[in-house]
């Protein structure tokens, strides 16, 4: 801590009472004098000493380099970036849980550049605020990448609903009740138009979509079977309800686990995998059957690309249709889905699992473990 030499004794003295009833963990900073207000980041408070005190350094996390096979935590590299002052319109946001999800894989080839601080979803919490839209001390979800700290203008920043309980965890926004539920939630009734009675086919069923999929297939009425990939996992699946569920990396044989699990067939496929198991699970639709394709993390890691299945045999003979869609066409429906999703779980119709990493400086091996698939339900990093 620096003290600014322009003032007297009294507004020394008037800091330091400021200052001792404060803890700050390693990502909270105080540096030196510089703005209107003094934030408190332990609690979001603010005071008004003169002269002013408000400078913030946030951590983030940049590609250092882009990943080559599977992501290996030398790709990544911390750094501390001193945050400006805000402007009229502008909020002040300090992250309390961090996302990691498989799309940062992919993505991160195709958008970022080496260097770039890496992509992702935040619930984050107002600490200063210059926008009268948002309060100091509300939360929203930001796609702001992985920082610790960040200014915004607003746009972009959505507030967790007013009906959200304080005994729910906030970090159900970036997992049930945020991008990977409506995933599930619009993948299932707008692209597999899922109906009362059918049967739903989801793999990687134990994960932050899928888990959430086969809860709505039930709540909908449906035989629902998934697949997962540890004996742990498949008895979750059981416990929350999958009619039948196998481990796929011990069947001896694919093709007779999905004939097992159903001898009649399926009507939607939901497809998180892709590889190996869809080319396999194709074989295995009913006529008219619906494929959303959501996801290839079978193939995210991949240096050379895996042979591709010829798909047109059983797509012409079953009039299968196969559509591949991304969650934020819906962007318009958001709260309707949020809405929908919050009101089940709070019902315990829809049930949640979370996987949390506690501090930032963990955020690349969560994420590289959930890229093994050694979380249950929603990988998550708290600040």
């Amino acid at each position: 801590m620096k003290h600014s030499h322009s003032g007297h004794h009294s507004l020394q003295d008037s800091m330091l009472k400021l200052l001792s009833g404060l803890s700050f963990n390693q990502n909270r900073n105080i540096l030196p004098p510089q703005d209107s207000s003094f934030v408190c980041f332990s609690c979001g408070s603010s005071a008004s000493p003169s002269p002013k005190l408000r400078m913030v350094t946030a951590k983030v996390w940049v590609l250092k380099k882009h990943f080559e096979g599977f992501p290996k935590t030398s790709d990544f590299e911390m750094k501390e970036v001193a945050l400006a002052n805000l402007k009229d319109g502008e909020v002040l946001l300090e992250s309390v849980f961090l996302s990691v999800d498989p799309y940062m894989r992919p993505y991160s080839k195709r958008d970022m550049k080496e260097g770039d601080v890496m992509i992702g979803t935040q619930v984050a919490r107002i600490v200063e605020s210059k926008n009268p839209a948002f309060a100091v001390g509300a939360f929203v979800v930001a796609n702001s990448g992985w920082r610790t700290h960040f200014i915004s203008d607003g746009r972009g920043l959505n507030l967790l609903p007013t009906s959200w309980p304080e005994s729910l965890p906030k970090s159900l926004a970036l997992g049930t009740i945020g991008m990977p539920g409506l995933t599930a939630y619009f993948g299932l009734f707008e692209v597999c138009k899922m109906k009362p009675g059918e049967t739903v086919l989801v793999n990687a069923a134990a994960g932050a979509v899928g888990s959430v999929v086969g809860q709505l297939a039930k709540i909908g009425g449906c035989k629902v079977v998934g697949c997962a990939g540890s004996d742990s996992k498949v008895a979750y699946l059981k416990k929350i309800g999958f009619d039948e569920a196998f481990n796929y990396k011990t069947v001896p044989s694919l093709d007779e686990a999905l004939r097992k699990a159903s001898p009649d067939g399926y009507d939607c496929f939901f497809d998180n995998v892709g590889g190996e198991f869809s080319s396999i699970a194709i074989n295995h639709m009913k006529k008219y059957g619906r494929i959303a394709v959501c996801g290839a993390i079978s193939q995210y890691n991949d240096s050379v690309p895996q042979k591709g299945p010829y798909i047109q045999f059983p797509m012409i003979f079953n009039e299968l249709s196969m559509k591949g869609f991304i969650v934020s066409s819906w962007n318009n429906r958001r709260e309707e889905g949020v809405k929908a999703l919050l009101k089940w779980v709070l019902e315990g119709k829809l049930k949640y699992h979370e996987q949390v990493t506690e501090r930032f400086e963990n955020m690349p091996a969560a994420f590289i473990g959930m890229l093994k698939g050694e979380n249950l339900g929603k990988a998550i990093v708290k600040v």
